[in-house]
């Protein structure tokens, strides 16, 4: 009977302790940079210098995030990391905020537009504040935070009052996407296709059993994706299109963030060194991979 007991008990143990690990993985809290948004041909290097209160504005955005626990990279820090950067690479043609964004490190990027208003009838802050994944841009959360009109000049607090009119609301919906990612994996497209004169297509047969390409690269995909989670949009002769590949957040080995890089290394050498077939690296993003089959 002890036995049974002790057994029972283990067990009990071992399924409590399964339950708080999957519990302090949904739990992975984001880290976070706010930048400033910015309309097409804006300085992004000069948006804060220029404009003091917005500076203030951005820095209690920042505030509220850092109150609530989450860890948060300096957008003005990154930006001088960028320019140094861009520097050493003056060379090449690199868009500044992507660079930033790729710098921080950081899971969700915030981009906040800050209206300040002034009247006769008080004055009053404008926050829109838009949550972005880092690596595939998908948007997280949207939401307007508004002060409401007084007569003061304190445009601190201000922003103070018009980010607490819409942090709680703007965090809960980016949380429940963020744990969306973590359970389902974040989404990235996959294109494979050939060059113009390939001996081979979509509906080749490989190796002795006559698989079919289209076939055996499916098969890849539902082993590799996370959590069997893709979708495959369309195969012709010549193109095979994933509009929504998985990945994990965390490679499980390092658990660094795992980045679609990886991921197009992977099938490059499954299609050159299990299939046999010549391949070459197209042009790759974080949401983005390209492989051509020569």
């Amino acid at each position: 009977m002890k036995k049974y007991i002790l057994t029972l008990v283990f067990i009990v143990l071992s399924s409590n302790l399964k339950l708080q690990a999957q519990e302090k993985v949904t739990q992975v809290q984001p880290t976070i940079m706010i930048i400033p948004w910015v309309k097409d041909g804006q300085d992004i290097r000069t948006i804060l210098e220029d404009d003091f209160n917005k500076r203030i504005a951005i820095a209690k955005v920042k505030e509220a995030f850092d109150d609530r626990g989450f860890t948060t990279y300096d957008f003005t820090q990154k930006l001088k990391q960028a320019m140094n950067e861009m520097a050493l690479k003056s060379d090449e043609k690199t868009d500044l905020k992507a660079e930033i964004i790729r710098l921080s490190g950081a899971d969700i990027i915030i981009e906040t537009e800050v209206f300040v208003q002034k009247s006769s009838t008080g004055n009053s802050v404008k926050l829109i504040l838009e949550g972005k994944d880092s690596y595939t841009a998908q948007s997280l959360s949207n939401k307007i935070g508004e002060s409401g009109k007084f007569y003061t000049d304190d445009i601190a607090k201000l922003s103070k009052k018009a980010v607490e009119s819409c942090i709680e609301d703007f965090l809960n919906t980016m949380n429940d996407k963020f744990s969306g990612i973590i359970e389902n994996g974040r989404s990235i497209r996959i294109n494979i296709g050939f060059i113009e004169d390939s001996e081979h297509n979509m509906d080749s047969e490989i190796g002795d059993e006559g698989d079919l390409l289209s076939d055996l690269l499916e098969e890849w995909m539902d082993v590799n994706a996370h959590n069997n989670n893709f979708h495959i949009q369309g195969v012709s002769e010549n193109t095979m299109v994933i509009d929504d590949f998985r990945i994990p957040l965390k490679d499980p080995k390092t658990g660094r963030n795992y980045r679609a890089t990886k991921l197009s290394s992977k099938l490059r050498k499954y299609i050159k060194n299990k299939l046999g077939l010549s391949v070459k690296q197209g042009k790759r993003s974080e949401a983005e991979v390209n492989i051509i089959i020569q």
